[in-house]
């Protein structure tokens, strides 16, 4: 063995930091292991960047009589250019809990991978699973590392929900927590919407979503909002029956997190879109 390889390991040929370290944050034993893997910890370009690289756009979630629903569309947009028709920007944080990705998309989908990882770390070490209201303090603080690169026009702002397993009886167990670039934390009543369609989205579930709704409608009303932030922003890529894309759509509820097929969403899409024609149809023929 030589003195570089020597000076570096410890018991078992594996370096201290792997032996030593006992705490349950991934994130933090990456910090000292290998920091230059950390997005906030790289280095940042000199201009602007937000328009070279893809984008996600829209993310919706809402909360229901068993859970919470979370959708997102699937379009990336790189300036004035559509760079992807069917990115995924949903995805299971762990088996009670979902995060949608807004922002620079690189960026985005490495978080999500980062924040699975130490959700399951967390749980390897300690033996039990981190509340909610923890697993939304993890995310702020690794928001609020990619500061820097948010600065320089690769932010990200995801929105995260899961089913509280510590919820008091009679309350809802379907919570939702939306971020700024700094890693300020929110939780949201209700409904909540980010990204570019994220204003059309929210007008949207004002009108169509309310206390107590079973899974069936909820599932309704995020693909509405949704179709609805697609009708006016040109970076939300609304249902297309022609390529067979719909917005993925989870559903956390007492038996965990569950991607709805593409069928279920389709039929829901399908539905909404052919009642929007028929009306347009409608009121053409009055104008006529």
């Amino acid at each position: 063995m030589d003195g570089l390889t020597q000076s570096h390991t410890g018991r078992s040929g594996f370096p201290p930091a792997y032996l030593d370290r006992v705490g349950s944050s991934f994130t933090d034993f990456l910090a000292v292991t290998a920091p230059d893997l950390l997005p906030g910890r790289r280095p940042l370009p000199t201009v602007n960047a937000g328009d070279l690289t893809p984008h996600g756009t829209t993310i919706v979630a809402v909360t229901y009589a068993g859970g919470v629903l979370m959708g997102g569309d699937r379009r990336a947009t790189m300036g004035n250019l559509i760079s992807s028709r069917d990115i995924e920007k949903v995805y299971p944080a762990d088996s009670w809990s979902v995060i949608g990705i807004a922002g620079a998309a690189g960026i985005a989908i490495e978080m999500v991978r980062l924040y699975q990882v130490e959700l399951e770390h967390y749980e390897k070490i300690e033996g039990l699973t981190l509340s909610l209201d923890g697993k939304a303090n993890r995310l702020a603080q690794m928001i609020r590392g990619n500061l820097g690169a948010a600065l320089q026009g690769l932010a990200v702002v995801p929105l995260f929900a899961g089913f509280d397993l510590d919820a008091a009886e009679g309350a809802t167990p379907g919570r939702i927590f939306s971020y700024d670039v700094t890693g300020g934390n929110y939780e949201e009543r209700g409904y909540a919407a980010v990204g570019s369609g994220s204003l059309f989205a929210k007008n949207s579930l004002k009108k169509t979503w309310r206390s107590g709704l079973d899974a069936g409608a909820a599932t309704r009303t995020v693909v509405e909002a949704l179709y609805d932030a697609a009708d006016d922003d040109s970076a939300t890529g609304g249902p297309d029956p022609v390529r067979r894309l719909y917005p993925i759509v989870y559903r956390v509820d007492a038996e965990g997190a569950v991607r709805l097929t593409d069928a279920e969403v389709a039929d829901v899409a399908d539905a909404i879109i052919g009642e929007r024609a028929a009306a347009d149809r409608e009121n053409v023929d009055r104008g006529a």
